[in-house]
């Protein structure tokens, strides 16, 4: 199955590190991350938990809920765990999926065969509220992912969600942002009735919406 952007996350049950769970009950009304990994005690990966765990509270600012998946069992990712909060001095404070059968990765096209017939590959989901899929990202096994870059994007698609802008190359919260080529001009005052920069027509320029 291949997934894209808009489609319905496939729902599924699955164990975890925190226990069983029913996937679109267990996003509920909010924000997730699915994010997955070759497999346990692999160096990069373990960098990787470490990290989103250092960066949870930020994940929890915007409603967003973290989740990993390994092709490996339970009881190995609670073996990886201390190892992660020994190594990387971040205690594991969310779940791992245990996804010994491929099952989920199957759904989500995670394995891919003339890279590694076995493994999955780096992949990131980001599913909004209405489990529809907002992000994909493929990074190669040996590439650590930034996931500062992936808050960065969350950032973005909330704050176009709520108003009729876009977000330029390289934004950070607070940056200008663009107004959204589906506004008019017309509409364009009402929504933004402090004016806008114009260097080109299809170009207008405002300070982010508070």
């Amino acid at each position: 199955m291949t997934l894209r952007l808009g489609d319905i996350a496939p729902d599924f049950q699955a164990d975890t590190s925190e226990g069983p769970i029913r996937f679109h009950d267990w996003i509920g009304d909010g924000w997730a991350v699915l994010f997955s990994h070759p497999r346990d005690f692999t160096p990069v990966c373990t960098t990787e938990l470490g990290a989103v765990a250092r960066l949870k509270p930020e994940f929890d600012k915007r409603g967003v809920k973290p989740i990993g998946l390994s092709v490996d069992p339970v009881g190995r990712h609670r073996d990886w765990a201390r190892d992660i909060e020994e190594t990387q001095g971040a205690a594991l404070n969310f779940p791992l999926i245990a996804d010994p059968d491929r099952a989920v990765a199957a759904l989500y096209d995670m394995i891919h065969p003339n890279h590694d017939e076995t493994h999955t590959v780096r992949t990131v989901f980001v599913i909004d509220p209405k489990k529809k899929v907002r992000l994909l990202l493929t990074y190669p096994q040996t590439t650590g992912r930034n996931f500062h870059e992936i808050l960065r994007v969350i950032d973005s698609l909330q704050l176009t969600d709520r108003h009729s802008v876009a977000t330029p190359a390289d934004w950070q919260a607070g940056d200008d942002v663009i107004i959204a080529l589906s506004v008019s001009d017309e509409a364009a005052k009402a929504k933004f009735p402090d004016g806008w920069t114009a260097p080109r027509p299809y170009l207008r320029i405002v300070p982010q919406p508070k």
